[in-house]
């Protein structure tokens, strides 16, 4: 009988220290799954797209001293004039993300309604009507922002050119009327908001600044030619943009 009792708890022990093993070997083996992070929004790509906003011109003209002095203005002698008017166009550009920092390239063209018109009153009532217009502006510009999930702050900076005219009649007798049109170059900063809707598209905001170079421009009449130094100032913006980005491999994080 003893025997017997020996036997069967061994018996015993011996099935349980294999269920504990085979336990044991299960746990080993089980691994949790990690838990899904939402993907982060990835700017990385490129996008194109179309801004529209206002814009704000100071246009500047000044008689440089070549030829006698016109339109009642001697050498020195000139005027400062704001216009402002709608602003539209496009964008295309490129980003690259690494981590949360952004950083691209975008041109951008714009036409803008930006003009004004006057009569020099500096000799008597005035009989010269002065006018000026700028409607094409064009960009070039690094851009480098900080990407918190779908949103992008940035700034940007680089080139600017714009298409401007000056001219002028006179309305009394047919003597100094003339006009031309120019290519200003100059340079522009700015700052923006965007915000990714969807994985496509982004809409944003955007306030930028631009300075010009002069030129000088000939107004030619009958009784001679007579040249101004003219610029576009500077030129300010706001514009509200919408672009379309082209995919680029997901950012997951885990």
């Amino acid at each position: 009988m003893r025997n017997k009792l020996i036997a069967a708890f061994a018996c015993t022990t011996a099935l349980v220290s294999t269920g504990a093993a085979s336990a044991a070997d299960l746990g080993a083996r089980y691994t949790k799954a990690p838990a899904y992070v939402e993907p982060l929004f990835n700017w990385t790509g490129f996008y194109v797209g179309g801004h529209i906003g206002g814009a704000w011109t100071n246009e500047q003209f000044i008689n440089n001293g070549i030829g006698a002095p016109f339109g009642d203005l001697v050498p020195g002698e000139g005027y400062r004039q704001r216009g402002s008017g709608i602003m539209g166009g496009a964008q295309i550009g490129y980003n690259w993300q690494a981590n949360n920092y952004v950083f691209g390239m975008e041109g951008t063209i714009s036409g803008l309604d930006n003009k004004g018109s006057f009569t020099n009153t500096a000799f008597g009532a005035g009989d010269d009507v002065f006018s000026w217009r700028a409607n094409v502006l064009a960009t070039v510009v690094g851009r480098a922002g900080f990407a918190v999930q779908n949103n992008l702050f940035y700034i940007k900076g680089g080139y600017a050119g714009v298409n401007n005219r000056l001219s002028v009649s006179d309305t009394v007798g047919v003597s100094g009327s003339g006009g031309q049109t120019h290519w200003a170059n100059g340079w522009t900063v700015g700052a923006g908001w965007e915000y990714g809707v969807t994985r496509n598209w982004i809409v944003g905001l955007e306030y930028n600044y631009a300075a010009f170079g002069s030129q000088t421009y000939q107004l030619g009449g009958t009784s001679g030619n007579y040249t101004f130094d003219a610029k576009p100032r500077d030129i300010q913006w706001a514009v509200v943009r919408a672009s379309y980005k082209f995919d680029a491999p997901t950012i997951a994080r885990y």
